[in-house]
C-alpha cells in the first residue's frame, strides 16, 4: 500500500533530491538517482552535524585542550550508538576503518595470524571485497548458488562436513549487491556454529535497509563479525565499521602500526593498546564518525522496520513493472514474494548494458549502475558465461565486457520516479536502433 505522506517526509531528509541535470536534447530535468547501492547522498542531518561540529574539530585522544577532549568523547561515545544499532554483544568492540573493504582485509590478515591452515568458506555470490582478501591470505572454498542466484545451504553443510572442523570462518553477504537477495544469515550462523566455525556477515547492502540483530554471544544465531560502511547509509564521509569480539583482536599485532595504537614503545619492546584503539593507528576520521552518528540517529528515528517495509514495496513495484516489459530479463528473481533489499539487476535484449545506462542518463536524467558490480563470478554465473567466453574477453580487451544494469533504491525514492524509469526504459526498448546509432560503447579500461 502506498504511503504518500511517508514518501514525502522521507524525501525531505535527503540532500539533493531536487537537483536539476541537463539532457542531451538541451532540456533539464530533476535527476533520479537509482544508484544507491554504490553510495547514498547525505542526510540533511548529517551535513548539519558535520557543520555544527566543525568549530570543535580537534585531535583525538592525545590532546588536553577542551576541543580535543570533546572530540575524543564524541568519537568514543559513537561506538555505543553503533553497537546499539545492530544489537552487538557486550564483549564486542567497534573498530573504525575506511570502508567495508578495508574492514574485511583487516580481518583476513588477523585470521591468517591465528591459524594459517584454516579454511574460509565463502560463497559464489560475494562482492570481491568479501572474496579477494580471503584468497590472498587463506584457503578458500565456495558455496554454490542455484540458477536464481540463491545460496545452496545443502552445499554449505556438505562442505562444512567435508573439511571436518578445518573451516574456521563462514563469510557471507547479508544481501547481494547484484540481485538484492537477503540471505538467511541466522540459519547460516547456526549451521556454522554447529561445525565449530565463526561467521562474518558483509552487511554493506544489508545494514542500511533492514533491522539487524547480531544476537547474544550464547545464541547459535550469533553473528561473530559484522562489517558495513557509512557511505551506503547516508553518511558519505569515509567510515567503515568492523565489529567483533575484543578478545579476538587482543591476540594479534595490528595490521596498521604507528601512533595511537601503542601504550609504550622502546627499542626492546612494544606494548600495544587494547582493542579497538590497537586497531586504529593514526589520526582518526572524527568527521566521518560524527556523520555516522547523525545518520544512525535519523535512521533510528524513522525506524528500520519502516525503512524495510517502504523500500520493499518500492522494489516489488519496480520488479512488477520490469517483468512486464518486452525483452527484459531479471536476475535473482523468482517471484515478488522473495525477501530482498531494494535493488535488482536486469538486461535488455539487443541493448548493451553500457549503452542502456548512458541512454537512461542522457535521455532521461536517470542514474543507474551497469557492469559486473564488483561481483564478477556471481554475475558471470547468472549470465551463464562459459570459461571459454570469459577467456575470450580476457584476451580481447578491446571488446566491451558483458554485464547487467542495476537499479538500486534509497528510502527517499518514490513511485513517481519508478514510473519515469519504466517509461524511459520502454522508450529505449522501442528505439533500439536510434540508441545504437547515437551512443558509442567504449571498451572497459
Amino acid at each position: 500500500m502506498r504511503d504518500e505522506k511517508l514518501a514525502a517526509y522521507l524525501r525531505t531528509l535527503v540532500v539533493g533530491v531536487d537537483t536539476v541535470v541537463p539532457l542531451v536534447n538541451g532540456k533539464k530535468v530533476t535527476a533520479i538517482n537509482f544508484d544507491n547501492a554504490a553510495t547514498t547522498p547525505p542526510f540533511v542531518s548529517v551535513l548539519k552535524s558535520v557543520e555544527d561540529f566543525a568549530p570543535w574539530y580537534s585531535s583525538i585522544h592525545r590532546g588536553s585542550g577542551y576541543k580535543s577532549v570533546l572530540s575524543s568523547e564524541i568519537y568514543e561515545e559513537t561506538r555505543d550508538a553503533v553497537k546499539n544499532f545492530v544489537k552487538a554483544g557486550g564483549q564486542d568492540v567497534v573498530i573504525y576503518t575506511k570502508n567495508t573493504t578495508e574492514a574485511i582485509n583487516m580481518l583476513a590478515y588477523l585470521l591468517r595470524q591465528e591459524d594459517g591452515d584454516q579454511v574460509v568458506l565463502s560463497t559464489d555470490m560475494e562482492h570481491l571485497a568479501n572474496d579477494l582478501p580471503w584468497q590472498s591470505q587463506l584457503a578458500v572454498d565456495y558455496v554454490r548458488v542455484d540458477r536464481f542466484g540463491n545460496l545452496c545451504l545443502d552445499d554449505m553443510e556438505a562442505k562444512l562436513k567435508k573439511y571436518s572442523g578445518k573451516v574456521k570462518l563462514v563469510t557471507v553477504t547479508g544481501a547481494s549487491n547484484v540481485t538484492g537477495i537477503i540471505n538467511p544469515v541466522y540459519r547460516i550462523a547456526t549451521l556454522a556454529h554447529a561445525y565449530g566455525a565463526r561467521i562474518l556477515v558483509d552487511g554493506a547492502q544489508w545494514v542500511p535497509h533492514c533491522p539487524v540483530d547480531m544476537k547474544p554471544e550464547d545464541s547459535p544465531e550469533h553473528i561473530d563479525f559484522l562489517v558495513f560502511s557509512a557511505h551506503k547509509m547516508y553518511a558519505p564521509f569515509g567510515i567503515g565499521i568492523l565489529i567483533g569480539p575484543q578478545a579476538f583482536f587482543a591476540q594479534f599485532p595490528p595490521v596498521y602500526q604507528g601512533g595511537g595504537d601503542v601504550r609504550l614503545v622502546s627499542r626492546q619492546m612494544i606494548e600495544w593498546q587494547q582493542p579497538p584503539a590497537k586497531n586504529e593507528a593514526g589520526t582518526p576520521n572524527i568527521m566521518g564518525v560524527v556523520a555516522l552518528l547523525a545518520a544512525l540517529k535519523t535512521l533510528t528515528g524513522i525506524g528500520m522496520s519502516t525503512v524495510r517495509n517502504y523500500e520493499r514495496d518500492l522494489i516489488h513495484y519496480a520488479l512488477g513493472g520490469l517483468s512486464r516489459l518486452s525483452g527484459v530479463t531479471l536476475y535473482g528473481w523468482e517471484n515478488n514474494r522473495q525477501e530482498r533489499v531494494s535493488l535488482c539487476s536486469f538486461t535488455v535484449q539487443g541493448i548493451h548494458h553500457k549503452l542502456l545506462a548512458e541512454v537512461l542518463s542522457y535521455e532521461a536524467g536517470i542514474a543507474v549502475r551497469n557492469g559486473l558490480f564488483c561481483a564478477h563470478p556471481y554475475v558471470e554465473n547468472l549470465l551463464q558465461l562459459s570459461a571459454e567466453k570469459l577467456d575470450y574477453y580476457h584476451c580481447h580487451p578491446e571488446v566491451p565486457l558483458p554485464g547487467m544494469v542495476r537499479m538500486s533504491l534509497g528510502l527517499y525514492n518514490n513511485y513517481a520516479e519508478i514510473d519515469k524509469f519504466l517509461e524511459a526504459l520502454r522508450w529505449a526498448i522501442a528505439n533500439k536502433e536510434y540508441c545504437r546509432s547515437q551512443y558509442i560503447i567504449k571498451p572497459d579500461n
